[in-house]
């Protein structure tokens, strides 16, 4: 049985990728959620993740006796695994092209996971209109984000942004997540696309259930006291 370790829905970006292209596109798996409650080394989250991830984060995939972690890992292993799913375009240069945003996005886009961290639940709309005023970096990446999106629908045509969905999807998926959250302003064009992700079945799941997880971790809502 394929085993996906996540951590917290609501605020868990880098689970959120994987768990739903496996959802959306129909990968069976067993779901093992390890609730944060602190990244100490002796923390019950880190004593639960360590035996199979030495280095202590999720998402971890065990797909028997492999174990496969790191998100953008996780993602080419289900595409090479699961070649009739289509998770990367068929042609040659759009899957370069998808490669190349999906490692842009592990890599990148750091102001904006800085000072906008994933909280589906949240309504940090006030926030926002400070962060975008108070961090360039911020406004940086959130105009490359919208350049590319824009750039990626009007090459082809939609809804996704290689057409159907994959994993560049999945991967910016939480992106999405954070401008909803924070309100940040995005041409309609955008925010149709969001919508869109948001409205498939894998990603309204995982949706429903970061609302409905009630968590409140200070550590990783320094912004605001209380729900």
């Amino acid at each position: 049985m394929t085993q996906l370790y996540i951590g917290n829905k609501n605020y868990s970006s880098w689970s959120m990728r994987p768990w739903v292209l496996m959802k959306q596109a129909g990968i069976d798996f067993e779901e093992v959620m390890v609730r944060f409650d602190s990244f100490d080394d002796d923390s019950q989250f880190k004593r639960a993740v360590l035996p199979i991830n030495p280095a202590g984060r999720v998402p971890v995939l065990k797909d028997g006796d492999i174990v496969v972690y790191d998100t953008l890992a996780i993602c080419e292993y289900l595409a090479e695994t699961h070649p009739g799913k289509k998770l990367w375009p068929d042609d040659k240069a759009q899957r370069a092209h998808a490669r190349s945003i999906c490692a842009e996005m592990h890599a990148g886009f750091v102001e904006m996971r800085t000072h906008c961290g994933m909280n589906i639940e949240a309504d940090l709309s006030a926030q926002g209109r400070l962060i975008l005023r108070d961090q360039p970096g911020v406004r940086a990446d959130l105009d490359r984000i919208v350049q590319m999106w824009s750039g990626l629908l009007a090459a082809h045509g939609g809804p996704m942004l290689f057409g159907e969905f994959g994993i560049a999807d999945a991967y910016y998926a939480p992106i999405g997540a954070r401008i909803k959250t924070y309100g940040l302003p995005v041409p309609a064009a955008i925010s149709a696309y969001i919508d869109r992700v948001q409205a498939l079945p894998g990603v309204k799941a995982w949706i429903d259930d970061a609302l409905a997880e009630k968590d409140f971790l200070i550590f990783e809502e320094p912004y605001r006291l209380g729900r």
